[in-house]
């Protein structure tokens, strides 16, 4: 992989892990960030625990897919994010949610740079 693309995958890599401790750490502000109130019992639990491993499960994979150089690895990030977008859409779409265009580009580009990584990197199995 090129060094450049490489440094430009890790960035949304750490932002997403980082996303996902301040869920862990601090879900009031997280949960502020993207525009939602931090629920109470039950369903804290259930949102705390869905928002960390989201965006820690995404970080992580991406890290992992630029630092050993697993382009097959990038697939479930892409997957995840792309996924989150059509499904924020279709919230939208179905559910009268409010379209969130800054949330669905993000989703959208990075996926998309993690698909472009993907093939730019030669794997020798």
């Amino acid at each position: 992989m090129k060094p450049i693309l490489r440094v430009i995958v890790v960035l949304p890599g750490l932002f997403f892990t980082l996303t996902g401790v301040v869920w862990l750490v601090q879900p009031a502000r997280a949960a502020a960030s993207l525009g939602m109130p931090l629920l109470e019992g039950a369903g804290r639990s259930t949102q705390v625990a869905d928002m960390a491993v989201f965006f820690f499960a995404v970080g992580i994979m991406i890290l992992l897919s630029a630092i050993k150089l697993r382009s097959h690895w990038f697939l479930i990030p892409a997957l995840m994010l792309l996924g989150a977008a059509a499904f924020r859409t279709l919230a939208w779409l179905v559910h009268g949610a409010d379209f969130v265009a800054s949330a669905v580009a993000v989703e959208v580009i990075v996926g998309c740079l993690l698909l472009f990584a993907r093939s730019q990197l030669e794997e020798r199995l």
